[in-house]
């Protein structure tokens, strides 16, 4: 029975039917409420709002949670009494949320479901409790809970019971003081019944207190007459407002009268909701003008053809109810319709005459015609076009701008034109009248080529100042022919032309309404021929331009820009950068530049050519242009009614691209050949960083004749602009003639540089300076022979790769010549060491005691032998040291001539005894075996004409003789050889043996050699 109590205790406490897990009801629903997250939102909405004046209070009543233990602050920062973990209040665990965790609950990141289980949460369920923690307890375990949770109840019960017994008297404080603020607040003090004599009561005190100020008591019943009464919180003074009521029926009094007729004219109401009500039926016709207007503003042109449209509309309307009526009397509503609709009409048609003026005005607006930058649109004139085709129009629009388009570039060609050649006129006579450049400076010039690649250093081939006519030039040229330029925007022109005469771009364009803009659609067939016409004259002009540019002479009137146009958008070229520098064409009228002198330069007769300019900047500039003007003749001549319908046009262009390439190359063979007879200034002696047996002008000159011949192929044949269509009909190649011209000039300057390169070997010096000229010379025949071995050969064979042609016989000549001029010099060079030797030997073989005495044997070579290879040593060692590669060249010469004057020395004796014989044998060995290495066909023969003149100089007896002496010469030889090997150290022949013995040389007599 004791059992069945408790089970039933049980049920009744936790509100559950069963002590099953299994069969527990679900918990109710209403019940099941998640008043803690509902007090997170508040605590949100809270936070939300604005912050009340009473914060601080707010913040210091809120801190009191922050003492309870274990509690924790939600997502809003808001602190709450849920604790973050608590122990089982049945007793059989210390720690909740950990043997959920053990149970496979997921607490971790779910708050709500966790204070489901927190005893101390709002939202505590018992039912879940007990199913997830005691899923598997007995009845005896949950009936120790319940022991254990009454415990817990009876002492917290207990403390609360301690708190108020010890805090009875403040609660009956505090009570009093709420009952006293009370009647304070509704009978101002004065209590409703009597008050009893009580002798120093502090209530009566206060009474008395209060009673002393000398107001008369009032029964509390009349608070009318009590003015302290009737502000109390009391039913008669009417909680507290009876005392301003009287004020505010006052107040309400006045503004009645005052504003009474302002609010009350029910009349004027009444009047002005009929006009509401009015416009309200006529609404579309009162906004319409209103609604243009607007979209006229905001240059909304959907809109505006939208209300435009409607307009007509409304006024066609108006007009066919007005020829209905006929006459008769219209009612209110159809004169209202009439009057609205004209008035709108009248507003309307104003409105849309002063824009269509407008758009007309800025159709033909150089503001449209120029071409557009790349943040601009390019089809502005296509919007002001469809319009005007919109709002309707008498005149058609499309021809309107296509004429002004036309008038607007031929007037942009001429003054473009014009002002370009004034600008470079005046630079180029300004460099006419310097002074002539030294040609010092201009080897400078070219002396930089040798060194860097022609298209890295393009500002430094020649002087600033003629660098920037060039440059002048070329942007005249880019202006006038590029894609950019003039010429592109008289394509563009056709393009549209084109597309327009097609009836391709009308697709596009609306018809008006009711179809009143498509008669503008059709450009007439007059129109269509003028404007053809008017392409083929455009082309004309900037074909006659550049025509003249290059075939004309230098202008000689340049008073256009003593009155330069006004920089305003209506100047055709307007926002082009025709000069590079502006100062420079600020002139003075008294101080007119004056016209170029007439000294017979070359250049005078060529208006592009700046003066002293050299080839280098003028091939490197003249290439860029001609592939503007080879480029532009293939667009004019892609033009329609150009190439289509003017053949004679057609033809006068490629005679443009003919004449300008011939001026082209005249002008730069000029320049060339005078390059060519300054090329020797280049030379500075320097030795070339890669090869030091040659100076740096071989270098040079390659590199100036190569830039120069693939320029001239670019500009003879234009290759880079045969990528154009139908290039190959437009661009021909060039004439014979003009690549004989080239082929002349190439050879020609090639004998003039090495005509100068001979000149300054040979250029005297002073006579200390003889060692100088020397050096000069051996530097020169190395420098030549480079250019016979390597650099001529790589430039013929450049040339001809570039034109097509074989030099054969130029070649042959040019090899001859160099062959020529490399004689001359090594004569020139040799001569003085060969008068030496000649001098030496001729003095010692004639000498009265050259022959020794007989019977005595020669033991020693004569010292005029060493006197003559001494000089020889310092030939080698000049030689050698300046440049090696003609050491075996110039010894093996000089060995020649020095056998060939032994052999004229010899022959002035007439008879060799046996002494003399041997002294001769033993010279003439001595030097050619210490001369070995340079012997050569030529002295090997001249020696053994020695011997035959030596054995027909002597008789038979003293042949025989001389056989026996052979051995004795040997050795004498060997021994003189190894005295003088350091002496004469440089002949011998490096990392291999001189071979040092006698041998016997047939020559046809008896005298034998060693």
């Amino acid at each position: 029975m004791a059992d069945i109590e408790r089970e039933r205790a049980v049920l009744d406490f936790y509100q559950i039917s069963s002590l099953k897990p299994e069969t527990l009801v679900q918990w109710p629903t209403e019940k099941d409420r998640d008043s803690d997250a509902s007090e997170d939102e508040s605590v949100k909405k809270k936070a939300n709002r604005r912050k009340s004046r009473y914060q601080a209070l707010e913040r210091a009543v809120s801190t009191r949670s922050s003492f309870v233990p274990g509690s924790e602050t939600s997502g809003s920062g808001v602190a709450n009494l849920v604790q973050r973990d608590e122990p089982d209040p049945l007793g059989s665990t210390d720690s909740v949320v950990r043997t959920l965790k053990q149970l496979g609950v997921p607490l971790q990141d779910d708050l709500k479901l966790r204070n489901r289980f927190l005893l101390s949460s709002t939202t505590f369920s018992p039912a879940l409790f007990l199913s997830q923690m005691h899923a598997t307890a007995d009845t005896q375990s949950l009936l120790n809970g319940l022991d254990i949770l009454s415990r817990s109840i009876d002492q917290k019960s207990a403390s609360l019971k301690v708190l108020v017994e010890s805090n009875f008297e403040r609660f009956v404080r505090a009570k009093a003081t709420i009952d006293n603020v009370y009647k304070e607040m509704k009978y101002r003090g004065v209590d409703p019944t009597p008050p009893r004599a009580r002798a120093h009561s502090r209530h009566a005190s206060r009474n008395s207190f209060r009673s002393g100020s000398g107001a008369p008591m009032t029964s509390p019943l009349n608070p009318a007459t009590d003015p302290r009464k009737k502000n109390a919180l009391a039913k008669e003074s009417e909680y507290g407002i009876l005392g301003i009521k009287a004020p505010l029926l006052d107040v309400s009094a006045k503004a009645e009268e005052v504003w009474g007729p302002a609010l009350g004219g029910r009349e004027k109401e009444e009047h002005l909701k009929t006009v509401v009500s009015s416009l309200d039926s006529y609404k579309e016709y009162v906004e319409i003008s209103a609604a243009i207007a607007d979209s006229i503003k905001r240059n909304d042109h959907e809109s505006l053809v939208e209300e435009y449209t409607k307009a007509r509309r409304f006024a066609e309307q108006a007009k066919q109810l007005a020829q209905e009526l006929e006459g008769s009397q219209p009612d209110e509503d159809q004169v209202y319709r009439i009057v609205l609709a004209a008035r709108m009409w009248h507003d309307v048609e104003e409105q849309i005459s002063n824009l269509k003026r407008d758009i007309w005005r800025s159709l033909v607006s150089p503001y449209n015609m120029a071409k557009p930058d790349s943040g601009k649109s390019g089809d502005q004139h296509m919007e002001l076009i469809t319009l005007l085709l919109e709002l309707g129009v008498e005149d058609n629009p499309i021809w309107v701008w296509l004429l002004s388009r036309y008038d607007y570039l031929k007037s942009k060609i001429q003054s473009t034109t014009e002002r370009s050649k004034v600008e470079i006129e005046i630079l180029r006579r300004r460099l006419a009248n310097s002074e002539k450049p030294s040609p010092q400076t201009i080897a400078s010039h070219m002396r930089t080529l040798g060194r860097q690649s022609l298209e890295s250093k393009t500002k430094t081939f020649d002087s600033p100042d003629i660098a920037e006519l060039w440059e002048l030039n070329v942007a005249y040229m880019s202006n006038l022919l590029s894609s950019q330029g003039i010429l592109g925007e008289v394509l563009e022109f056709w393009q549209t032309v084109q597309g327009f005469i097609e009836g391709k771009t009308q697709r596009s364009l609306p018809v008006g309404y009711r179809g009143e803009s498509k008669e503008h659609h059709r450009l007439s067939q007059q129109g269509t021929v003028d404007l053809q016409k008017g392409a083929v004259e455009l082309v004309s002009l900037i074909r006659e331009s550049v025509l003249m540019f290059f075939a004309g002479p230098p202008p000689e009137d340049i008073s256009l820009l003593f009155s330069p146009m006004p920089q305003t958008p209506s100047t055709p070229g307007y926002g082009g950068n025709l000069t590079p520098r502006d100062p420079r064409f600020n002139l003075d009228p008294n101080n007119i530049p004056p016209p170029s002198p007439r000294r017979g330069e070359a250049w005078e007769k060529f208006a592009f050519w700046p003066p002293w300019s050299n080839s280098l900047s003028g091939v490197h500039y003249l290439a860029r242009m001609l592939v503007l003007v080879g480029a532009a003749a293939c667009d004019m001549a892609s033009i329609e009614p150009v190439g289509q319908g003017d053949a004679a046009e057609v033809e006068r262009v490629k005679t443009l691209v003919g004449v300008a390439r011939e001026r082209c190359v005249t002008a730069l063979c000029a320049a060339w050949n005078r390059d060519a007879e300054n090329i020797k200034y280049v030379e500075d002696w320097n030795r070339s960083p890669d090869r030091k047996e040659v100076t740096k002008m071989p270098a040079s000159f390659k590199a100036f004749e190569g830039a120069l011949l693939a320029g001239m192929q670019n500009i003879l044949y234009i290759s880079e602009a045969m990528d154009k269509p139908g290039a190959g009909e437009i661009v021909l190649p060039p004439p014979p003639k003009l690549l004989q011209m080239v082929r002349s000039q190439y050879v020609t300057t090639l004998y003039k540089a090495l005509s100068g390169m001979v000149e300054n070997a040979e250029r005297p010096v002073k006579k200390a300076d003889d060692e100088w000229t020397n050096v000069r010379m051996l530097l020169t025949l190395s420098n030549l022979s480079a250019l016979r071995t390597e650099i001529v050969p790589d430039l013929n064979t450049q040339f001809e790769n570039a034109f097509s042609v074989k030099l054969t016989d130029e070649t042959k000549t040019i090899r001859d010549v160099l062959s020529q001029i490399d004689a001359r010099l090594f004569q020139s060079y040799t001569r003085p060491a060969i008068e030496t030797l000649k001098r030496i030997i001729r003095a010692g073989v004639s000498d009265p005691n050259w022959a020794p005495s007989s019977p005595s044997r020669p033991k020693e070579v004569r010292p005029y032998v060493y006197e003559a290879l001494l000089s020889l040593v310092l030939v080698h060692t000049q030689v050698s040291t300046t440049a090696a590669t003609l050491t075996s060249q110039v010894l093996s010469y000089l060995l020649e001539q020095a056998s060939k004057e032994l052999l004229e020395a010899f022959k002035s004796r007439q008879r060799y005894n046996l002494e003399a014989l041997m002294q001769a044998t033993l010279d003439v060995e001595f030097v050619a075996q210490t001369l070995s290495h340079y012997t050569t066909d030529r002295a090997s023969e001249l020696q053994s004409q020695i011997y035959q003149e030596l054995d027909g100089r002597t008789d038979n007896e003293a042949r025989a003789r001389l056989q026996g002496e052979l051995p004795e010469m040997r050795a004498v030889l060997k021994r003189l050889r190894e005295a003088s090997k350091s002496e004469f150290a440089c002949f011998r022949k490096p990392k291999r043996p001189v071979g040092n013995g006698l041998e016997r040389r047939e020559t046809g007599g008896s005298v034998g050699s060693l």
